[in-house]
């Protein structure tokens, strides 16, 4: 969101060449941290095909998409002062990193699966569980009625089959939370219409760059728990 935007001549400058250089300290900071942006289709396509070196990578991302907000924790927005800054960057993603015409140039939580973040279970007592694909191992958990957190972009999520009254009942009974709403995640925007009645201006939301939860009606037929 631009807050305010104000414009002035200055005088030109001759310079022999364009550099980015590293930021420097400053005595007061003023530089805007970006917000976190859904998943883009570049970054969706190539975390769907399995002949790229990000197949089913849940922490893919580029300059177009990703967090930014929730993973800073100092300004100028540079991975040092991000929870990125103990994943050193393998050669293929620091290639990406220092070419101009790449989407993931000086894309500070750029990574993969050789050198980035993985994915992990555990249990509620904190005890590693083996699964050689976590993501599919909690789904079926979940499948089965289970409740999961998931550690995510912001904190934790908890998640539950929406189909499942009992799933669902437990989880109201564990958050003592028993009238207010629970937000569904959902494929793609044709599952959101087969559950919810949708105009315009949700769709358009549901797939803007920020994906935010939309309050919106339910259909009568639709298989959700109460």
């Amino acid at each position: 969101m631009i807050a305010s935007l104000r414009s002035e001549a200055i005088t030109a400058e001759r310079v022999e060449a364009f550099e980015i250089v590293e930021s420097g300290p400053a005595p007061e900071r003023r530089a805007a941290i970006p917000p976190d942006l859904a998943t883009c289709a570049d970054c969706e396509r190539e975390v769907r095909d399995p002949r790229d070196r990000r197949h089913a990578y849940p922490f893919t991302n580029c300059t177009n998409c990703g967090p930014r907000f929730t993973i800073a924790h100092g300004a100028p927005y540079d991975r040092p002062a991000t929870t990125m800054a103990p994943f050193v960057m393998c050669a293929a993603c620091a290639r990406e990193y220092a070419d101009p015409v790449d989407r993931r140039f000086h894309a500070q939580p750029n990574a993969c699966p050789v050198c980035g973040p993985r994915v992990s279970v555990v249990v509620n007592d904190g005890a590693p569980v083996e699964a050689a694909d976590p993501i599919a191992h909690v789904g079926r958990a979940l499948a089965r009625g289970a409740i999961a957190a998931v550690k995510g972009i912001g904190g934790y999520h908890l998640a539950c089959d929406a189909a499942s009254s009992g799933a669902v009942a437990t989880l109201r009974a564990r958050k003592r939370r028993e009238e207010k709403p629970l937000a569904v995640m959902v494929r793609d925007l044709e599952e959101a219409r087969r559950l919810a009645e949708l105009g315009a201006a949700d769709e358009a939301l549901l797939t803007s760059v920020e994906r935010p939860i939309v309050l919106c009606r339910r259909r009568p037929d639709a298989p959700l728990a109460p």
